[in-house]
């Protein structure tokens, strides 16, 4: 079996290659394959293009000009040239029937002569050469907003247990810390169990208000609220904390936290989402949507079957993106019978990012003092495996990192021996 650092290689979709979501807008492309018909309709499929409006034809850059002569051009084109005719011409028609500000994407053939800079000078705002994939389409589209806007496009990590009482939020709060103390990003964490949530305990603070001033409110959140509502936990990370309060119900549509998600997403490079242990259509919309996911579990029969359901459905939803992560949490209970790694690995059929020991006076000191574990213990294992879960997370996976031997505890007591045993005199000359 393949260890993580061996799929990370082999990946080339790993969570370095960030593709930020498509904003409200409308795509029309004119394809002229049948690949490129189902390789554009798939785009739309995807989670980065669940605001996008698409519609695609056929007919290439010909049915296009036809088009646009009688009706108003959408934000984004999307233009398939098969060689056959002179692409620069054909574009400099296409501009006396296009709307001033639409974005323009090509996807080329190897017969196209035309240079690169000649097609810029067009308005060609994206040149890729066919055939192309879907992911492709999904890369070309997001990248035309997400480098030409002035705004910061968040990356979002959703934290989840496999079951109830598995340590998730712990995960997902000392994560968020690392990821703003040890990579130095500016982070948020946003507690989701509304009802139950322990992130102010956490975190050691209590804020006034938090998420459910935003999600209840008629209004859609602007940046102002939501800085007003997150509560400074250090210089780099912030809380939008739940109230944990049971004055109210707590039942959400599956888009309650959208218009929040993309808000902070505007100003904020990592969010963290700790996702309550439900299913609904929010936690599942939470969780489809999300960059990263990992999935926190313990090595028992129920938290396998469930992380096994997780990643099958999660996978299968997110086909363009990494599959999501789990890391085993609490592993070696005391006189609790626990399935092995290896065959909670086997079974999964991909490897635990990180497996943590269980540690009852570590967890229990933070979680009392409301300290992070480096807080506590900063030279503890444990601490070390956050920050491993953190790069895995953040796209910064440092895989060269040598793996420390079973063998170098001997060894330093073998060479502390060498160095104190005096060394031999020597031998006068006769």
């Amino acid at each position: 079996m393949t260890s993580v650092y061996e799929e990370q290689a082999e990946n080339p979709r790993g969570a370095d290659d960030y593709i930020a979501p498509a904003p409200r807008v409308s795509v029309q492309a004119f394809c002229e394959t049948a690949d490129t018909v189902n390789a554009v309709t798939s785009a739309g499929e995807d989670r980065r293009f669940a605001k996008v409006h698409l519609t695609v034809k056929t007919g290439g850059i010909a049915a296009a000009i036809e088009t646009y002569s009688s009706a108003p051009t959408p934000n984004v084109i999307i233009l398939e040239s098969d060689g056959s005719n002179d692409i620069l011409d054909s574009l400099d028609q296409l501009a006396s029937v296009c709307d001033p500000g639409t974005r323009v994407v090509v996807i080329g053939n190897e017969r196209d002569a035309a240079p690169y800079r000649e097609l810029v000078r067009r308005g060609v705002n994206d040149y890729v050469v066919g055939p192309v994939e879907t992911i492709d389409v999904v890369r070309s589209i997001c990248s035309l907003f997400s480098a030409s806007e002035a705004v910061v496009t968040g990356r979002i990590i959703a934290v989840v247990g496999a079951k109830g009482g598995v340590g998730a939020s712990t995960v997902a709060h000392n994560v968020a810390w690392t990821i703003a103390r040890d990579l130095a990003l500016d982070s948020v964490v946003i507690d989701l169990d509304l009802a139950f949530g322990t992130a102010s305990l956490d975190y050691n603070q209590d804020p006034l208000q938090g998420i459910a001033n935003a999600v209840f409110q008629p209004e859609r959140p602007d940046t102002a609220l939501m800085e007003r509502l997150l509560a400074k936990c250090n210089e780099r990370l912030s809380l939008l904390a739940a109230p944990a309060a049971l004055d109210r119900v707590y039942d959400f549509g599956a888009e309650a936290f959208d218009a929040i998600f993309d808000t902070l997403r505007m100003t904020t490079p990592c969010i963290v989402l700790d996702v309550p242990h439900q299913w609904s259509g929010w936690t599942r919309r939470a969780l489809i949507s999300a960059d990263e996911i990992l999935i926190v579990a313990e090595p028992d029969l129920a938290n396998l079957r469930n992380t096994k359901n997780l990643l099958g459905v999660l996978k299968t939803a997110r086909p363009n993106d990494r599959p999501p992560l789990y890391c085993i949490n609490q592993l070696g209970l005391p006189k609790r019978p626990e399935i092995e790694v290896k065959a909670f690995a086997k079974t999964v059929e991909s490897q635990p990012i990180a497996v943590i020991p269980f540690d009852s006076r570590l967890f229990g000191t933070a979680a009392n003092n409301g300290q992070m574990i480096a807080e506590v213990s900063k030279n503890h294992r444990t601490t070390g495996l956050f920050v491993d879960i953190a790069h895995h997370l953040t796209g910064h996976a440092d895989f060269s990192r040598p793996k420390r031997s079973l063998l170098a505890p001997l060894l330093r007591k073998l060479r502390a021996r060498t160095q104190r045993r005096p060394s031999a005199p020597h031998r006068k000359a006769s």
